[in-house]
C-alpha cells in the first residue's frame, strides 16, 4: 500500500472510530488522520498477537485499523480523562 492509501485508510478509520466511541472529540482532520495511524499499527500489533507471526509492529487493514483507532481513542480519553461524567 502506498503512502496515499495509508493516508486513506488512516482517515477512514479515525472517522469510523470518532462516531463509535461517544462523546464529542476536537480532532480535525489532522487529529483524525494521526488516530487512524496510530489505530493502523495499534491493529497491527493486536493481529499478530493472534497469529505467528510475532509481535511486530506493522500496519493492518481496514478492520484493523479501525478496531486500533478506537482502542487508541478509548486509552487517549482513559489517560487524559476526557469525557467523563460530572454530576
Amino acid at each position: 500500500m502506498g503512502i496515499i492509501g495509508f493516508i486513506i485508510v488512516g482517515l477512514i478509520a479515525g472517522f469510523i472510530a470518532r462516531a463509535v466511541v461517544p462523546g464529542k472529540d476536537d480532532f480535525g482532520i489532522l487529529g483524525t488522520l494521526v488516530l487512524g495511524i496510530i489505530g493502523s499499527f495499534v491493529g497491527g500489533f493486536l493481529g499478530s498477537l493472534f497469529t505467528d507471526g510475532g509481535t511486530d509492529l506493522n500496519a493492518a487493514g481496514i478492520i484493523g485499523s479501525i478496531i486500533g483507532a478506537i482502542v487508541a481513542l478509548l486509552v487517549y480519553n482513559a489517560v487524559t480523562g476526557r469525557k467523563k461524567n460530572r454530576v
